[in-house]
């Protein structure tokens, strides 16, 4: 992944084999993604790279993030579940996003159609950093099938691993062997999850 953010707007964001390559999604959104930095920076937030990505940042407080893909390029709101969203322009990013987080758009011209509303709520984000607002945790617990509940019940050891993890993390399980159709897909995750589970990891961590 890069580490340089003029790389991502030259090159892309290194997570791919499409890096610095014209096939790059960032080549195809380029005069969009330059709008988005520049409105931005106009807000007055800093310019960094995490995760390969243009991140902008108020008072070590992360703002927005923007990402590019082959259908789209967005702009994501960290916090999202403070946003208002009073014009109702934020998208969920996939079945499992409990609040709109995101700006879609599907060609450059829709960034400065749309400047006016982003300025605004980056804005209202700005605010939210600068008077330490933050959302409530959501503590609920995950809902977990059967079949983990049984190889729970089973291996006491995968039971106290699982249980001493965050309620993110849990989740995370929960989501992916929910997303399996069959009983037996499930049991071979679950079978496969066991030992970073034991490790203290989430579903998606390496």
């Amino acid at each position: 992944m890069i580490t340089k953010i003029e790389d991502y707007f030259s090159k892309g964001c290194g997570r791919c084999e499409r890096f610095d390559t014209p096939d790059c999604s960032t080549r195809k959104w380029i005069d969009g993604l330059t709008d988005l930095r520049r409105i931005c920076l106009a807000a007055g937030l800093e310019e960094t790279v995490k995760w390969g990505h243009p991140c902008y940042v108020h008072e070590g407080r992360n703002i927005v993030i923007i990402g590019a893909f082959r259908l789209d390029f967005r702009l994501t709101f960290f916090n999202a579940s403070l946003m208002k969203d009073t014009e109702a322009v934020l998208e969920r990013r996939g079945p499992n996003t409990k609040h709109p987080d995101m700006m879609c758009f599907t060609s450059n011209e829709q960034v400065k159609e749309m400047e006016q509303i982003m300025s605004a709520y980056l804005g209202e984000a700005i605010d939210y950093a600068k008077n330490d607002v933050r959302p409530v945790k959501d503590n609920s617990e995950p809902d977990l099938p059967v079949e983990l509940v049984e190889a729970l019940d089973d291996d006491p050891e995968l039971a106290e691993a699982f249980y001493g993890l965050t309620v993110g993390r849990r989740k995370s399980y929960a989501i992916n062997l929910n997303s399996a159709k069959q009983s037996a897909t499930r049991l071979k995750r679950i079978a496969k999850f066991r030992d970073k589970i034991i490790a203290g990891k989430g579903a998606l961590e390496r």
